[in-house]
């Protein structure tokens, strides 16, 4: 196991969502405060997590996440420059260590409502206990028929056209739920990763991103058949 290091949560959310207004903080499903308060009210669930840093321009995310009155949750202004449609990942993450200055990383989004305080915790055990990756990151495991413009990526036609799926090289989509990472690899390779990260492996709900309106809507009718809890 590495050694005892002070886990931080990273929870980034801008204002301003272009594809889906008000993404962060409109009525999801049954939550009247929406994917801030189900992705916060997750965090504090997870014991191994220490601290909990929502990086924000959005003052009705700040008092969703002071409403909670815990010593975990701590605010991050995000300045102007940071917090625009065309800020990039690449920017977001050299700010990083500006506001956190050692220990792990873990980094999340709200947008992904399906990975619960149990999934967090495995991946946080996983990182831990594993001394071969210096990181890890949530991916999607694609076993598929996939193609660039012209040929298979992943398959042999030469050998087999059509062979069965369960046969097929898998390949891993980056599904974005969450990263974990030292402080010092952040500084070091400008990276949410490091050089060798642990591909950890989300079903199919589990991973679902909420990037577009029509992921919004499906993603409500997931939550009302799976989850049970509500905000006040």
């Amino acid at each position: 196991m590495k050694n005892k290091k002070e886990i931080i949560a990273f929870l980034p959310m801008r204002k301003g969502s272009q594809r889906i207004k008000n993404k962060n903080i409109k009525k999801f499903a049954n939550i009247k405060k929406g994917l801030t308060f189900i992705k916060i009210s997750q965090l504090l669930k997870v014991k191994e997590i220490d601290k909990i840093i929502v990086s924000t321009d959005d003052k009705k995310v700040i008092d969703i996440a002071l409403s909670f009155d815990s010593k975990k949750i701590h605010i991050d202004k995000r300045p102007k420059e940071l917090a625009t449609s065309s800020t990039s990942t690449d920017e977001l993450i050299k700010y990083v260590p500006k506001i956190i200055k050692k220990d792990i990383v873990i980094w999340t989004h709200v947008t992904s409502p399906f990975i619960d305080e149990k999934i967090y915790s495995k991946m946080i055990k996983t990182y831990l206990d594993n001394k071969n990756n210096d990181s890890l990151m949530s991916v999607t495991k694609i076993q598929k028929f996939l193609w660039d413009k012209k040929n298979p990526i992943n398959y042999n036609r030469k050998k087999e056209k059509w062979p069965r799926t369960q046969t097929l090289n898998p390949v891993y989509e980056v599904n974005s739920g969450a990263f974990i990472n030292e402080i010092k690899n952040y500084k070091k390779f400008n990276d949410r990763i490091g050089k060798n990260p642990i591909l950890f492996e989300l079903d199919t709900i589990q991973s679902f991103d909420i990037d577009w309106k029509e992921d919004f809507e499906i993603a409500q009718v997931l939550w009302e058949k799976y989850y049970n809890f509500e905000d006040n």
